[in-house]
């Protein structure tokens, strides 16, 4: 008679996580664990905000979300992350210490009350530090997988970040990195790491971000992100007048949340703009694949923040061209996974609307040019985003992980 085998048991310990139906959260780490979870047992813990439950089973995956305060003052994470709300208020750094010890709390509890056999941390600060630290308190001490999303990689530095964050990449089992970029910032940092992978997110290039059945709005622009400064959208704003004076009816579309909302609306009023922009807030995910497909062209003008902060992957580009758009961005080093320029799209330098009013004026120009890139780009990623492969290789480095000797102790 064959026994059956026994189900590795993963806890996902994240800052990032839906937290209801229909969330407008990005959705990365809830696939990915939602995929895995047919594969594993999957325990995911992230915070709570005000409004979403505290335990709930979502399919096969199970979810516990701390609190760290009272509810209607949870508000150190969403809407943006967490160093983009802390830049748009400090006061919210009197919550760090009570997030820290909750999250340290709900891990802990987790770990003693279940046989846990890997712990997959999303970002390096805080989930990689509190996962080292609660691996202190518990026996026996399950393998760690930290995936940096590139926030906590490039925005997080000084005399207090930078030995925290070599220290878990030390001390995890593996280490995955979402763009080649990332690796190299990696390796300056710890020198070498024999245990260091790139593995994106992923995007559902063969159900949800695919071509549009119908030709798209003539003259529609869009952008899609988080209002942020790294994600540059000031100079497409200022780029718009120059692209105005030869397409009269250009249409921009402005999709996402962030501090910088009121500022950008403010530059749209003094250009005068404001009749051929859309500010459309956060939308629901199931809504991004029509505004992908009903869009000309497609400009994702990020930059290198005035604190050093950067992409880390550009997932909404790759959604982009999963719908055949035609894109422009900018020459990032984590855009070059994705991007060969006059390939798979354009890249024009960052911070320079003029450069950029010109590749989008380009396109405008050449219909024919933007059909074939998003061609050419739609294939590029479904050979090498697509959740299913992506689900791939992380199972394979879960089993490798697992069945290594362990490296670390409670004594150490």
């Amino acid at each position: 008679m064959k026994t059956q085998c026994k189900r590795k048991h993963l806890v996902v310990i994240t800052s990032t996580f839906s937290r209801w139906e229909d969330d407008k959260e990005p959705p990365f780490v809830f696939e990915l664990c939602r995929r895995l979870s047919k594969h594993y047992s999957v325990h995911v813990i992230s915070p709570h905000f005000p409004g979403s439950k505290t335990r709930e089973q979502l399919g096969d995956l199970y979810a516990t979300r701390f609190r760290y305060f009272f509810s209607p003052w949870e508000s150190l994470v969403y809407q943006g992350g967490i160093l983009e709300r802390l830049k748009q208020k400090p006061i919210r750094y009197g919550l760090v210490p009570f997030f820290l010890i909750a999250e340290l709390f709900a891990l802990v509890r987790v770990l003693r009350n279940r046989d846990v056999d890997l712990i997959h941390a999303h970002w390096l600060f805080p989930q990689g530090m509190v996962t080292l630290l609660a691996r202190l308190f518990v026996k026996p001490i399950p393998r760690l997988i930290c995936t940096s999303h590139g926030g906590d990689l490039f925005g997080l530095h000084g005399a207090l970040f930078d030995p925290i964050k070599r220290l878990v990449l030390r001390h995890s089992d593996a280490v995955t990195v979402v763009s080649r970029a990332m690796r190299e910032e990696v390796l300056q940092l710890v020198g070498d790491h024999d245990q260091l992978y790139v593995i994106p997110m992923g995007v559902d290039l063969s159900k949800r971000f695919v071509p549009a059945p119908m030709p798209p709005e003539k003259g529609s622009l869009l952008f899609v992100g988080r209002l942020v400064e790294k994600k540059g959208v000031r100079y497409l704003i200022e780029a718009l007048p120059l692209i105005l004076q030869k397409y009269r009816h250009t249409k921009l579309r402005i999709v996402g949340y962030g501090p910088e909302k009121t500022f950008l609306k403010n530059q749209v009023m003094k250009l005068g703009i404001d009749e051929h922009v859309r500010f459309l807030g956060a939308v629901k995910n199931d809504s991004l694949p029509d505004l992908y497909q009903s869009s000309e062209v497609v400009i994702f003008p990020s930059v290198i923040a005035d604190d050093g902060d950067r992409e880390g992957f550009g997932l909404v580009l790759v959604e982009a061209l999963g719908c055949e758009c035609a894109v422009v961005t900018t020459d990032l080093p984590a855009m070059q996974d994705i991007i060969e320029d006059g390939k798979t799209g354009l890249v024009v330098p960052q911070k320079n609307p003029r450069k950029l009013a010109e590749k989008i004026v380009y396109l405008l120009d050449n219909p024919s040019l933007g059909r074939s890139l998003g061609k050419n780009g739609r294939q590029y990623v479904l050979e090498r985003y697509d959740w299913d492969r992506i689900v791939q290789q992380y199972v394979v480095l879960i089993e490798s992980i697992c069945h290594q000797p362990s490296t670390v102790s409670n004594s150490s």
